[in-house]
C-alpha cells in the first residue's frame, strides 16, 4: 500500500485532520488538494509531499510539525503555515508563496541537514521565516509577495539552528517588532542606513552574511558605487546602527548583492544595507604624497603609513588596482595596510596583492577631508 495508515486520518471538504500516525514510502507520491491539520505524527517519511491548490490558497495547521522528505508546492494563492513544516531532502517551489506568520518566529519553512529547495524566484519564495538545522552555509530563500531576496549565511561552524526572513518595510516603524530602529541612530554620522527594507537574522554561530538589492532597494541613496555600500546591523546592547563591513559587492546600483565581515547574528536585532553620508561628496579633496610599500618583514615600509593620520582617528580607506577594482577596505584606518586583500572581489580575501601600482583614497571624517595618491607595492617571491 503506498500510503500507510496506522492510525486515525479523517477526510473532510475542507481538509485531511491526520489525529494517528501517517506515513509516505519511498517511491510513493501524495497530494494535498484541500488543508493538512496535523495533530498526529507526520515524520517518518520518504516519498514526495506536494501541496497543490489551483484557484484558492491551502493550510497547514495542528500540533505537531510535519516533517516532508521531498516536497513541492503548486498553489496559485499560497501555503500557509500556521505549524512548522521541515524537509530533509529536496523542497521544490513551484508556484506561490509559503507564507508564515511574521509576528510568530515558532511558524517556519525549516531545511534540516541536507536539504536543499530548487525553484526559487519572485513569484515562489518563503513569505515569512525561513530556518535551517545543523549547516554552515545556506541561502534563506525569503522575500515578500513580490520579490525573492534571499539573504545566504556562511559560518565558521555548523549551526544548530538559525532563522531568517525579508521585511519590505522601513526599521523606523516596522510592523512587528514593537520598537522603532531609527535610522538617524547610527554609530557615525557619517554612515547611512536604508529605510526601506531589512531583514530578521537569528544565529548564534560567527557569521558573514551576503544581503541582496534590486531597484526598489533604491541603493543610490546610500552611496555613489556599490563600493560604497555596506552592510548595517542594530547593534542590541549599543541601540544604534553599526558598519558590518564590505568584503564583496557585485553587481550594478540596479541589483546585486554585498557580504559582511564575520559577526554573531544574535548580537543584532536587524540587518540592511547602509552607505555613506553624501555629505562626504562635501568634503575637500587634498593630494598626498605617492607611497613605496615592501612588505618583506625588515621593518622598512612594510605597512602603509599615512602621513596626517592621527588628526582624524575616524576614517575610511579605500585601495584600488590599476583596473579600478576596489582591493582593500577599512574603517577607522591605523596604518595596517601590508600588501595583503581583505576583498574577494578579484584575489581571495586574505592573498598577498601583486607588484604594481596602487590607487589610494582616505576619507578623514573628523577634519572633512578626502586624501588621494598613489602608492607602489614591491612584493618579494
Amino acid at each position: 500500500m503506498a500510503l500507510l495508515l496506522l492510525q486515525n486520518i479523517v477526510v473532510a471538504q475542507d481538509a485531511v485532520h491526520n489525529f494517528g500516525s501517517l506515513q509516505v514510502h519511498d517511491g510513493t507520491t501524495v497530494g494535498f488538494h484541500i488543508d493538512l491539520i496535523n495533530d498526529g505524527v507526520f515524520d517518518n517519511n520518504l516519498g514526495l509531499v506536494g501541496f497543490y491548490g489551483y484557484d484558492k490558497e491551502l493550510t497547514v495547521s495542528g500540533t505537531n510539525a510535519p516533517v516532508f522528505y521531498d516536497s513541492e508546492v503548486m498553489v496559485d494563492y499560497n501555503l500557509y503555515l500556521e505549524t512548522p513544516i521541515e524537509i530533509i531532502n529536496n523542497g521544490n517551489l513551484i508556484t506561490g508563496n509559503i507564507v508564515t506568520p511574521r509576528n510568530n518566529l515558532d511558524v517556519y519553512t525549516n531545511f534540516i541537514d541536507n536539504a536543499f529547495y530548487v525553484g526559487e524566484k519572485d513569484a515562489s519564495s518563503v513569505d515569512g521565516y525561513a530556518s535551517l538545522t545543523n549547516k554552515d552555509n545556506f541561502t534563506f530563500p525569503v522575500g515578500d509577495q513580490k520579490y525573492l531576496r534571499p539573504l545566504s549565511i556562511a559560518s565558521t561552524i555548523v549551526n544548530l539552528n538559525a532563522k531568517c526572513a525579508y521585511f519590505f518595510e522601513s526599521p523606523n516603524a516596522p510592523s512587528t517588532f514593537g520598537k522603532s530602529y531609527q535610522t538617524d541612530k547610527k554609530e557615525s554620522e557619517y554612515l547611512s542606513v536604508s529605510d526601506k527594507e531589512f531583514w530578521h537574522l537569528q544565529g548564534n554561530v560567527l557569521s558573514s552574511v551576503t544581503l541582496t538589492w534590486n531597484e526598489r532597494s533604491d541603493v543610490r541613496t546610500l552611496g555613489q558605487t556599490i563600493e560604497d555600500l555596506k552592510v548595517v546591523g542594530w547593534h542590541k546592547e549599543d541601540n544604534e546602527w553599526v558598519n558590518l563591513g564590505n568584503t564583496t559587492a557585485q553587481g550594478s546600483m540596479n541589483s546585486g548583492s554585498i557580504t559582511s565581515d564575520v559577526f554573531i547574528p544574535n548580537d543584532y536585532e536587524l540587518l540592511t544595507i547602509g552607505g555613506s553620508d553624501k555629505r562626504l561628496n562635501e568634503f575637500i579633496t587634498i593630494e598626498l604624497d605617492n607611497y613605496f610599500i615592501t612588505p618583506n618583514g625588515d621593518g622598512r615600509n612594510d605597512y602603509l603609513v599615512l602621513d596626517g593620520l592621527e588628526k582624524s582617528p575616524n576614517n575610511e580607506l579605500k585601495i584600488f588596482n590599476r583596473y579600478g577594482v576596489l582591493v582593500y577596505s577599512e574603517l577607522n584606518y591605523q596604518n595596517n595596510f601590508n600588501g595583503i586583500s581583505n576583498r574577494n572581489t578579484v584575489v581571495s580575501r586574505g592573498s598577498g596583492l601583486a607588484s604594481g601600482v596602487y590607487f589610494y583614497i582616505i576619507t578623514m571624517l573628523d577634519i572633512r577631508q578626502r586624501h588621494q595618491g598613489y602608492l607602489y607595492l614591491s612584493v618579494t617571491e
